[in-house]
């Protein structure tokens, strides 16, 4: 069996069939976030925004993947704006400075692969 004592991953989530919205909520005037795969190679972190809620302009080392799970964001990246709704993602390219607002409450998938 693989050492899991170092990955972060939440074992009740394992060998299960469940929907992604459901585990994270979204709180009034907050953004939450929950890990549920953290690895060397990856992570995965689903996220819940309250409307008017965001991250600020940022950059990342890795390409992500944003997969919109509940409601819609705009999100800029590079200084072109988009807006993205349930069911669609947004693919944001390493080292290009990205930010992303809540136009309403929404829920997403943060999914970050990092290279060797």
């Amino acid at each position: 069996m693989a050492n899991r004592s170092k990955a972060k991953t939440t074992d009740s989530l394992m060998s299960r069939a469940m929907a992604m919205t459901g585990l994270v909520e979204v709180a009034p005037g907050a953004v939450v976030s929950r890990t549920v795969i953290g690895k060397k190679a990856g992570t995965v972190t689903l996220f819940a925004f309250d409307k008017g809620q965001g991250l600020s302009t940022h950059s990342a080392p890795y390409d992500a993947m944003v997969w919109i799970l509940d409601g819609a964001v705009r999100i800029t990246i590079d200084g072109k704006t988009l807006r993205a709704k349930a069911g669609e993602m947004v693919i944001m390219p390493a080292n290009l400075p990205h930010a992303l607002h809540a136009v309403q409450p929404f829920k997403m998938a943060l999914v970050m692969i990092k290279e060797k």
